[in-house]
């Protein structure tokens, strides 16, 4: 308890200092959590890519002339 004591005993511009101070440290690890965990894996573009490519090989095949 002896922190909060502290905390009590600091003027209002201290205080709000603190505050502030925490809450900017919150948005900046939350932010940066959300980045590494959502640029760690690239599964999405994978699929993506895999997609076009089997979408052009058989727009290809669909181009190329019947052999009748």
């Amino acid at each position: 308890m002896a922190g909060l004591l502290g905390y009590r005993s600091l003027p209002p511009k201290a205080k709000n200092l603190v505050v502030a101070g925490g809450l900017t440290a919150f948005v900046f690890g939350a932010y940066f959590y959300t980045m590494r965990a959502v640029g760690g894996t690239d599964e999405l573009q994978v699929a993506i890519d895999k997609f076009e490519a089997d979408k052009n090989k058989n727009a290809g095949d669909a181009n190329m002339p019947s052999k009748v």
